[in-house]
């Protein structure tokens, strides 16, 4: 980029970030604006990688989840977003890397033939001794080596990451498939929600109807709600919060800057009923379109469903965003016993914006509170039974945490 392009791209963000941000962390924008102001000038004439660098230095100082920089073919993402997994620090057994914790189904790494357990202990030719989290790049392929204790050897593995942009409504990422379900034994049955996909999340919805109505014909009275990993997305996680509740509940509530900066009354919120159907949507986006959007959300009131009372939320540390919403509702409410690790807390609603020169801006533009006015950004959710995984146990096939949540849903 030339000099006046990255001057363009730096004034659109401090502007976008004064405009839209949700001040969660109670940082200072006079202060923050001061030092955008002062390191800028030294970003103008630095590489490309630490212009961006630089830019998301400055970003990670607003204490807030949800906030990014990145161009439109986008260098550095999580794995989560690109291979299709989550990794954990490992060492031992004579090797240091990265342990694959959650692998999504029909991902990246899973076409690969990675395995959970299994450990990278080399990306792309160079080690993984450095404790910061490996990053992939969208449309490329990489080569990895991975330690296997079970066979004692290391192997050669090729993953091919598909291309993806990003858009104002989505990030680039490589969608997991979601949700995943199956029945288990005694009538358990396990559905996996790696990601809420769409924008307000009505076809996932229909995704999800179709999952429960055909684990409720294989006769399944309890159910295992699988959250380890997600990502997040839209708001269809509230039709999932619906499954699990006969009436009409509140989940929570979002904030909106304006809001933050007043006293507010959680009571004087808006009950809003998340929409069935898009002419349910479209009424409730045209109420809303010229006044603060801050409401608090409902479930729809699904009636009684066979495994009330009998259902397992599954998390862990990448348990993320609408996930978190939904294992708070779940466990808060007293309608599932949440087993696992705790869970990230990164719980804000956010959006992209151009900023120029190819580049957007993912900003964090509204909280969100439990019913109770309790934030989870920072906090995440504990849950009610801690099961961390056994690494040589998930190698050798056994998902110990799954198998936990079965014993505990059975006994319920």
């Amino acid at each position: 980029m030339t000099e006046g392009q990255r001057v363009s791209v730096l004034k659109s963000i401090r502007k976008r970030v004064l405009a839209h941000h949700i001040n969660v962390g109670g940082i200072d924008y006079t202060q923050w604006c001061s030092r955008f102001d002062d390191r800028s000038p030294a970003l103008l004439s630095v590489g490309v990688a630490a212009f961006e660098d630089g830019v998301r230095e400055l970003l990670a100082e607003l204490k807030t989840s949800h906030t990014a920089f990145y161009h439109s073919v986008p260098d550095g993402l999580p794995p989560q977003l690109t291979i299709g997994a989550t990794l954990r620090r490992a060492r031992g057994n004579g090797c240091e890397g990265w342990m694959f914790l959650d692998v999504y189904d029909g991902g990246p790494a899973d076409l690969a033939g990675i395995k959970p357990g299994e450990v990278v202990i080399e990306i792309g030719g160079s080690d993984c001794s450095s404790d910061v989290l490996p990053t992939f790049t969208l449309g490329r392929a990489v080569s990895l080596s991975v330690f296997n204790s079970g066979l004692v050897q290391t192997r050669k593995v090729e993953i091919s990451i598909p291309a993806r942009r990003g858009t104002k409504l989505r990030p680039p990422i490589v969608e997991p498939r979601s949700p995943i379900y199956s029945r288990l034994a005694d009538g358990i049955g396990l559905v996996k929600l790696p990601y809420f996909p769409g924008v307000f999340g009505m076809r996932f919805a229909q995704d999800v109807d179709r999952a429960i109505r055909e684990l409720k014909q294989d006769g399944c009275s309890r159910l295992i709600l699988d959250l380890r990993g997600s990502i997040g997305g839209s708001l269809g996680f509230a039709r999932v919060a619906s499954y699990m509740c006969a009436s009409q509940e509140p989940i929570g509530h979002s904030i909106t800057p304006r809001l933050l900066r007043t006293n507010y009354e959680r009571g004087a919120l808006p009950r809003v009923v998340m929409p069935r159907s898009r002419g349910e949507l479209f009424r409730a986006l045209a109420r809303f379109a010229v006044r603060d959007k801050a409401v608090m959300l409902l479930t729809q009131g699904l009636g009684p469903q066979p495994f009330h009372g009998r259902i397992v939320v599954l998390i862990n540390e990448w348990t993320n965003s609408a996930a978190e919403m939904l294992t708070s509702f779940a466990g808060e409410r007293g309608r599932a016993v949440v087993v696992g690790q705790a869970t990230r807390g990164n719980v804000l609603g956010a959006s992209n914006f151009r900023v120029g020169g190819g580049y957007w801006l993912r900003l964090p533009v509204f909280g969100w509170n439990t019913p109770e006015g309790r934030s989870l950004e920072g906090v995440g959710v504990a849950p009610d039974v801690s099961v961390d995984v056994a690494p040589e146990a998930l190698l050798a096939g056994s998902d110990n945490q799954c198998t936990r949540a079965t014993e505990i849903a059975s006994g319920l």
